[in-house]
């Protein structure tokens, strides 16, 4: 009986009676179990089909690899009797999640009119709020700062980036980053929107910033699934999908990080539309995926760098997730991925693995990192943001800020190393102060000395 149950609450399917304008998670429990033998796999994955965190298919479960798996409060007990019966052991990462939902959902109230000056970036933003913020950020900024209509959402809803720009009478090259993918993960556009602050902030005062502004144009899409996202803040704070409706409307949403046309269908995917991983009808279907496909295919000639930001884990990830064969830079980009993840660790310690996402965490296809990659797009990663399952997809807001400072670092690494390697000579030019002094004086001495 537990099972039935228990595929239903993964499922999403709501109970008769008991849709309210919040699904509530009181007292449901995340478990981290790590199987060590091959019945012990077998067992998780025919039998405990729940609410999968990490990994996302029952397949990909493996001995020794972290399993994270969401409980709901009525089966916690019986779950718990099954592990101990198949000798599995298994730590209760998160007691109840609802305590969680609750803590990232509190906010303070602040005026609209002080936007983006009264803007809080250490809490958690609705979609309207978000929008309000993109236009003053513009109003505010206008020297530098544009705002573009990307398309439509499948419920009617417009997408937006912004592009921060210095003027220039060159033809600058593109750094491409979205957020906002999997709606439950709020950390995502928090990020992006730290990231546009950052930038603006410090393009005067930080030489790095100044240098690779004049080559290098930023776009910044900070919610590219915002049916999913609203729906994450009004009915379901763990939905992941978009919105679209399957099967004449018994099912909605399609995973967009498994909807680009890389691979697609081939391997980490589901052809149920009730499954988190759902990949769609077919590449690209989906409008949200489509707008910005179509935008960066236009512009690929251009866009040096494509960053997609995730959670959770504290991966960087490389292409491919589709296969263990790795791109013709893959030298290079583990390179830059590990500078970035030593930039980041710099900040708190915080460690990050890197990787093809193949190699180190699991298979998927589909995935935008790997269609960037795939259509020219040299440098191209995906970020998993904090944490590895403390809290999950339910990142409270006080870790907001210490994941967009040490995320600056590790993103603003990349950037720089692009700028320097596709504008070399860039870097002793606009270096200012001492550190150019100290320049100009080695040119000097090593032409006195020859």
């Amino acid at each position: 009986m537990w099972l039935f149950l228990g595929i239903i609450f993964s499922l999403g399917v709501l109970i008769p009676g008991k849709h309210s304008l919040n699904l509530q998670y009181d007292r449901d429990q995340v478990l981290h179990i790590v199987p060590e033998t091959f019945q012990q796999v077998q067992h998780l994955g025919s039998s405990l089909l729940l609410d999968l965190w990490k990994p996302l298919l029952p397949e990909d479960i493996w001995a020794g690899e972290d399993l994270h798996m969401r409980v709901p409060a009525p089966l916690v007990q019986e779950v718990k009797d099954s592990l101990d019966q198949h000798m599995i052991s298994y730590k209760v990462l998160i007691s109840d999640v609802q305590e969680l939902v609750d803590q990232s959902m509190r906010r303070e109230r602040t005026s609209h009119t002080q936007v983006p000056e009264g803007y809080v970036y250490t809490q958690y933003h609705t979609m309207e709020e978000i929008y309000q913020w993109m236009t003053q950020i513009q109003k505010s900024n206008s020297k530098l700062v544009t705002q573009h209509y990307l398309g439509k959402t499948i419920e009617n809803q417009t997408t937006y980036y912004l592009q921060i720009s210095q003027p220039s009478d060159k033809t600058k090259k593109i750094i491409w980053m979205d957020c906002g993918i999997h709606a439950r993960e709020w950390i995502s556009p928090a990020f992006c929107q730290w990231f546009v602050k950052e930038i603006l902030q410090n393009y005067k005062s930080d030489p790095r910033i100044s240098r690779f502004l004049k080559n290098l144009d930023l776009y910044i899409l900070p919610v590219l699934n915002i049916d999913g996202y609203i729906y994450s803040w009004e009915k379901d704070r763990l939905w992941r999908k978009n919105r679209s409706p399957h099967m004449n409307g018994t099912c909605y949403g399609t995973d967009l990080n498994r909807n680009f046309n890389s691979s697609w269908g081939s391997t980490g995917v589901s052809y149920n539309c009730s499954s988190e991983i759902f990949c769609g009808s077919g590449p690209e279907p989906e409008p949200e995926t489509r707008a910005m496909a179509q935008f960066i295919e236009r512009n690929k000639s251009d866009i040096l760098c494509y960053l997609t930001i995730h959670s959770y884990g504290q991966y960087i990830l490389t292409p491919y997730g589709s296969t263990t064969k790795p791109p013709s830079n893959s030298e290079e980009l583990m390179h830059v991925a590990k500078k970035a993840s030593a930039a980041l660790m710099g900040k708190y310690g915080t460690r990050y693995e890197v990787g093809s996402t193949s190699l180190i965490l699991y298979s998927n296809s589909g995935s935008s990192r790997d269609w960037a990659h795939m259509i020219g797009i040299p440098f191209s990663y995906t970020f998993e943001l904090r944490d590895k399952g403390s809290h999950g997809f339910v990142l409270p807001p006080d870790q907001i800020q210490p994941t967009c400072e040490e995320t600056m670092l590790a993103v603003t690494t990349i950037i720089d190393y692009i700028d320097q390697k596709y504008f070399p000579g860039g870097a002793v030019m606009l270096t200012s102060g001492s550190l150019g002094l100290s320049l100009c004086l080695s040119v000097v001495l090593t032409w006195t000395v020859s």
